[in-house]
């Protein structure tokens, strides 16, 4: 019983965590000259979030989000912009679906994680393309 009381206290923290990063997320608005931006939607939910990422030396200098959705889609990207803050791309490259879970910390239904892998979805395609783009730029 022990036990159960304090795996609920630890959710209970978890929960309050993501409402305050839900009414008070941290890296909220856009930067007006970045290195890459992308955005994309939830269709499923409607949730929509958009990242603002200024890198130098191939590490994250600056990240902002913007957006609407529910508390777990917008307290992830709150999150994840404090997380990936001075992350190089490589290891931006290696985040999990299970790191984000970490991060939320409380159990997810298979609809509520689509919400909060939504950030790092719109993190990761927004460096894949601006790595793809570049790539081509070189070639010529």
């Amino acid at each position: 019983m022990k036990e159960a009381l304090i795996v609920n206290e630890e959710e209970e923290i978890y929960r309050e965590n993501i409402l305050d990063h839900y009414k008070n997320p941290h890296n909220y608005g856009s930067l007006d000259h970045c290195t890459f931006t992308h955005s994309q939607n939830n269709p499923i939910c409607g949730d929509n979030i958009a990242m603002f990422v200024n890198l130098e030396n191939d590490k994250v200098k600056e990240i902002k989000f913007s957006g609407t959705g529910c508390a777990i889609s917008i307290a992830s990207a709150s999150l994840l912009t404090e997380k990936v803050y001075g992350m190089s791309k490589n290891e931006i490259k290696k985040l999990t679906k299970e790191d984000i879970q970490k991060m939320i910390g409380v159990p997810l239904s298979v609809v509520r994680m689509k919400c909060a892998l939504l950030s790092l979805t719109v993190l990761s395609k927004g460096l894949e393309e601006w790595e793809n783009k570049n790539h081509e730029k070189s070639k010529n």
